[in-house]
């Protein structure tokens, strides 16, 4: 390996270190996160505490009457006395509405198929009626099985969360009422609304006094709205209430092939108020708390597909939390989040909400203004990499999927324009190898001229000395291979995370966004760091790869005597990628497989234009004329004569 190829991996290394400097938080930061971590929610303090001791109250009394029958007048209560009892206790005017059964109400949109419960009158089911899991199964994106979405506020000095009451359903549209099922589609929408009354008497409710849930839905949308009104609840809730609490957490269920790329590529993003986009650790579990913070959405993200919960206005002070339960098959990880709704019951009649629950693709999800598309992962801390994900893959993928092309084959069109796009590049590359070969005798004699290594100074003037004479720039073989490294990354980042490549068979491969397998261990036997499985892709770019690092390494004439330790590290860095890439996309296997075979065309061709007898003559040539020299050495050169110094020739 010589000189050149080592400045260029220096130069890697050294952007990579540099990169992660920059990314690296400060010591304010730190403190900042540390601070955070180890607070707890502080909003209304006060109120917090009450509960507390309220719900511990409450346990208490649950608990005696366990013990001992209630009586009064000398006789024992039936069950449901000691129910409205213990209710009323608990939930005050809400109490009645603690006592029901639920009943699910379905709608089912060109998209969606979701299922509302009245209790806690929320969504409690969702289907991607488009997509299937892996093994062919219906889509469910949220289930009540482990779901809990409610408000929380005060009233009469009470608790109450909207999630354990049970709500009345009612269509807006005289049309639809008394369906328990209703269709929509296209351009057209449909409302259906719950309601939660107050008790008026210990058995009956008060019409007039209520809390509403209004779900708009429309035929072709992913998004919905969501409006939260209130009734006559001036007097029923707490007068001091300054905001809601919204609760929502769910168990994220597996959906994909590969249970450990899901795992790496879900977490939970969130919007700050008029700023950036951020979200949790996708490798370990996270919890944050926002003190004095606001967010515009926060998002349940997996690895192709969102549910998403967007602000009117915005949410303040975040707690979010994201957890892994050892042991659970069949699970991916719990999403927990809990928000502020900013509310005053004297002025505030209706809180306005957005719900996204769909897939992760780049113009769906941007057409909504909100950057929720920010949550694929297409390079976004580095420009050039967003770019080129953004203004070319995206484009070229969008394109010819319409045309219902094969994405195999959209992935071979994609590689080779980028390898045309590129040529320039690696004809200067190689040129520049070239170059070098041509020039190795003279190094050589150089290195026999000056071998010991108190001469290592003068042998490197000599060195840049000979590259000078001879035209040839040392680092013109380093400068195209980094501006290529933001393709290669982009790539990395793209391909796993790409819906268009979700369940699209190629070849063998049954799933292109998934690893692609002709053999499983038999008896559950997994090679440490490898997997169960044998990829094909990945086994075919691996060799690729090794050729590719041998032609490299004939291409710029370097020796095994020179740097052995170096040389094999090139050779290994392949066989880890095997590693690496054995339960990753496919695709993206399959993308550097063809990015490697066209290098192998391109440098064909290349040899076949470039003679290097006549680039030796040019060298030759070029070392014989004089050495122009620039204007700012020559301005150097008069002030030393001006100052008396006799410059050398």
């Amino acid at each position: 390996m010589n000189k050149n190829t080592i400045i260029g991996l220096v130069l890697i290394f050294g952007i990579f270190i540099l990169y992660s400097y920059l990314m690296t938080p400060s010591q304010d930061q730190l403190m900042r996160q540390k601070r955070t971590s180890d607070s707890i929610w502080q909003v209304n303090q006060f109120r917090r505490d009450s509960t507390i001791r309220a719900n511990a109250r409450l346990r208490a009394l649950e608990a005696a009457r366990e013990k001992q029958k209630i009586t009064e007048s000398g006789q024992t209560l039936d069950s449901l006395t000691i129910l409205r009892i213990t209710l009323k206790d608990e939930l005050g005017a809400f109490a009645n509405a603690a006592v029901g059964k639920d009943s699910t109400i379905i709608i089912e949109s060109d998209h969606l198929k979701l299922n509302f419960t009245t209790l806690g009158g929320k969504i409690g089911k969702v289907e991607l009626k488009d997509y299937l899991t892996w093994d062919k199964k219906p889509l469910i994106l949220m289930d009540k099985d482990s779901l809990r979405f409610g408000l929380s506020f005060f009233a009469g000095n009470r608790l109450i969360n909207t999630d354990r009451l049970y709500f009345q359903p009612f269509w807006p549209d005289p049309a639809n009422q008394g369906k328990n099922e209703v269709k929509v589609s296209g351009n057209d929408s449909v409302q259906m609304g719950m309601r939660v009354y107050i008790a008026s008497t210990d058995s009956s409710f008060d019409t007039g006094k209520y809390i509403e849930f209004l779900y708009t839905i429309r035929g072709n949308e992913y998004m919905m709205h969501y409006q939260v009104k209130f009734h006559g609840m001036e007097e029923v809730m707490d007068p001091s209430t300054k905001y809601l609490v919204l609760n929502w957490s769910d168990n994220l269920k597996q959906v994909e092939r590969s249970l450990k790329m899901e795992h790496m590529n879900t977490t939970l993003y969130y919007h700050f108020f008029e700023d950036k986009v951020d979200y949790l650790s996708e490798t370990k579990d996270e919890e944050k708390y926002l003190k004095n913070e606001k967010i515009k959405w926060f998002s349940f993200k997996q690895q192709f597909f969102s549910s998403t919960l967007i602000a009117g206005d915005y949410f303040s002070e975040p707690r979010i939390k994201t957890v892994t339960l050892p042991g659970k098959r069949n699970y991916v990880k719990t999403m927990l989040a809990e928000v502020g709704i900013p509310f005053d019951p004297k002025i505030n009649k209706e809180v306005s909400m957005s719900m996204y629950f769909g897939p992760n693709k780049y113009y769906g999800l941007k057409k909504y203004n909100l950057n929720l598309e920010r949550q694929i992962p297409l390079g976004w801390s580095f420009f050039l990499m967003a770019w080129i994900n953004i203004y070319a893959v995206i484009p070229v993928f969008t394109f010819f999927g319409n045309l219902g092309w094969n994405y195999g084959i959209i992935i071979l069109i994609l590689t080779i324009l980028l390898k045309i796009v590129l040529f320039p590049i690696a004809f200067k590359t190689y040129k520049s190898s070239a170059k070098m070969r041509v020039l190795k005798p003279d190094i050589d004699e150089l290195n026999k001229k000056f071998p010991k290594k108190e001469d290592a100074m003068k042998k490197q003037q000599a060195t840049m000395d000979l590259y000078k004479k001879a035209g040839v720039n040392p680092m013109a073989g380093c400068i195209p291979l980094l501006l290529q490294m933001p393709i290669l990354i982009a790539m990395f980042r793209f391909f796993p995370s790409s819906i268009e490549l979700r369940q699209q068979a190629f070849l063998w491969a049954k799933d292109l966004s998934s690893y692609d397998s002709i053999w499983n261990f038999p008896g559950g036997f997994t090679i440490p760091w490898y997997g169960d499985h044998v990829s094909l892709f990945a086994l075919l770019m691996t060799i690729s790869s090794v050729i590719y690092t041998r032609i490299n390494d004939q291409m710029m004439g370097s020796s095994q005597q020179q740097m052995p330790g170096m040389k094999t590290m090139m050779y290994l860095m392949p066989v880890m990628f095997l590693f690496w890439f054995n339960d990753y996309s496919s695709g993206l296997s399959y993308y550097y497989l063809l990015a490697n075979l066209l290098t192998f065309a391109q440098i064909y061709i290349i040899r076949a234009t470039i003679d290097e007898r006549k680039l030796h003559a040019q060298i030759e040539a070029n070392r014989k004329k004089p050495v122009k020299k620039s204007g700012f050495q020559k301005r150097l050169e008069q002030m030393a004569k001006s100052g008396g110094y006799q410059v050398k020739k």
